[in-house]
């Protein structure tokens, strides 16, 4: 087999690049341990918290005997980490999306087996993105390292063969997968360590549409959300040094698929987007849902659209949803820095049904106040926002992956620079601001969609034109793509 860290689709990588890359491997490997002849077992058990939602098993590595087996006709993994939120939620997605298909979804969070190399890579890695994020509130951090990594570092060939080389040391939690069943791959670490281990039928779902060769596995099908991404990954545009030219991808390897959302959201479109339009022609209270991503480096914004707010919530003009994930540290700054809040705020922590059954009521239901919601599950937290979707008017985010979903959206300042594509993208598409990048211009969008009339609306026909083009059925084509691979 080519080793993957020399030559990436036909492009040679620079002896000092891979030596620097076998080094990386090395390092890790001292640090962490190779554990590449341990015999791990799989115990498949269904997932307490989505199992019965979405239809997941979950492949532990543990000690025992499974009583599920591997359902190698219907059976896909979706295999994750998490690296913030957006990883899971997009796994969550592709979960959805094969279990309204009627494929059984087996769910593989290489960052969640703690015994394993893989895990304490990932853990070192995913704890140094973390510190990263939230270091970017710094603005000579954010200029001279954290843009430039997100942007430019990580675009290179050089970048991939280091990873490459790293995730040859996750490939040992593959082994007892049976080889057959497709994998999809949320982050590309997973997607590398599959075609590593073998496994036959990998597709690598690329979540950003800047293109870089850190999202490449080659031996896998790669694909995209947007079309403007196509060209610049399928010639590796700007990755070799010094703008050089590169072999391209072969055409076969990378595939348009749209955007990818559970099947729940897709679903609902039509109906959940009359019913925004007819709480603004109603004169009701406009419902913005905050989510705060898993670095939790939002809080600050967050903060000042609740304090601005506060008057219109109090007058039944605004409401809010607030999820902060599994950060209760930043409900509690919230609480401690506005007073205020505590008038007019429910708190909603660590009671998943009862957060559904919320969900669910407010789809038709009036709701008032603000509402906090907390869980300490990692499932739990990120799945609360998708639950909060359908009933929210406009969702505030940061152009990352929720830039994709089928909600009005305001986007508040980027994590990355990579990120900003999200926000261009959905501004194309008629479904999403400009990135604000600063709280005043933040709060001009939030007056806007509270005073403006045909602002929210405008979002939701574009929304539904959107879902007529097949524009959110990413999920649903990855699936029958890696179902595809298998049966071809």
């Amino acid at each position: 087999m080519q080793d993957k860290s020399k030559v990436i689709f036909g492009n040679v990588i620079a002896d000092k690049d891979y030596n620097k890359a076998c080094n990386s491997k090395a390092k890790y490997a001292k640090r962490f341990g190779d554990d590449s002849n341990v015999d791990y077992n799989i115990v498949l058990e269904k997932n307490s918290h989505i199992g019965d939602s979405l239809g997941v098993y979950d492949v532990l590595l543990k000690d025992g005997q499974s009583k599920e087996q591997f359902d190698t006709e219907k059976g896909i993994i979706v295999g994750n980490i998490r690296m913030g939120f957006g990883h899971y939620r997009i796994s969550m997605a592709m979960a959805s999306a094969a279990k309204a298909l009627g494929y059984t979804p087996y769910w593989m969070d290489l960052n969640g087996y703690p015994q394993t190399t893989c895990t304490k890579v990932i853990s070192h890695q995913n704890d140094l993105y973390s510190k990263g994020s939230r270091m970017s509130k710094n603005k000579l951090f954010n200029k001279f390292i954290w843009e430039p990594a997100n942007y430019e570092w990580f675009r290179k060939l050089s970048y991939n063969s280091s990873d490459q080389k790293n995730a040859e040391l996750m490939a040992p939690v593959f082994r007892n997968v049976p080889k057959e069943i497709p994998v999809i791959g949320t982050h590309v670490w997973p997607a590398q360590a599959a075609i590593h281990a073998g496994m036959k039928n990998v597709v690598n779902a690329i979540p950003d549409n800047w293109p870089m060769a850190l999202h490449f596995a080659e031996g896998s099908v790669h694909t995209i959300q947007c079309k403007n991404a196509y060209m610049g990954y399928r010639i590796c545009n700007g990755m070799a040094p010094n703008n050089a030219v590169c072999s391209p991808m072969p055409n076969d390897d990378l595939v348009y698929t749209g955007h990818y959302i559970d099947h729940e959201l897709v679903s609902n479109i039509e109906s959940d987007c009359d019913a925004r339009m007819a709480r603004k022609h109603d004169g009701k209270a406009m419902r913005f849902l905050l989510t705060i991503g898993g670095a939790g480096a939002q809080k600050e914004i967050f903060a000042a659209i609740i304090k601005y707010l506060l008057p219109a919530i109090k007058q039944n003009k605004a409401m809010l949803y607030v999820n902060v994930g599994d950060y209760k540290n930043v409900w509690d700054d919230l609480m401690a820095e506005i007073p205020e809040m505590k008038a007019v705020a429910t708190e909603h922590f660590n009671e998943f049904d009862a957060t559904t059954k919320f969900a669910e009521d407010a789809i038709t239901g009036d709701v008032t106040g603000i509402h906090g919601f907390y869980h300490e599950n990692i499932f739990e937290a990120v799945y609360c926002t998708n639950l909060l979707m359908r009933s929210c008017d406009v969702l505030v985010t940061k152009p990352s992956e929720l830039a994709f979903y089928p909600i009005p959206k305001l986007f508040i300042k980027r994590v990355g620079k990579h990120e900003m594509w999200g926000a261009i993208h959905s501004a194309e598409m008629g479904d999403g601001t400009l990135e604000c990048r600063d709280i005043p211009h933040t709060i001009q969008m939030i007056d806007m969609f509270m005073k403006d009339d045909r602002l929210l609306s405008d979002m939701c026909e574009s929304i539904k034109v959107n879902k007529k083009i097949g524009l959110y059925d990413g999920a649903y084509k990855v699936v029958e793509l890696a179902m595809g691979l298998k049966n071809k």
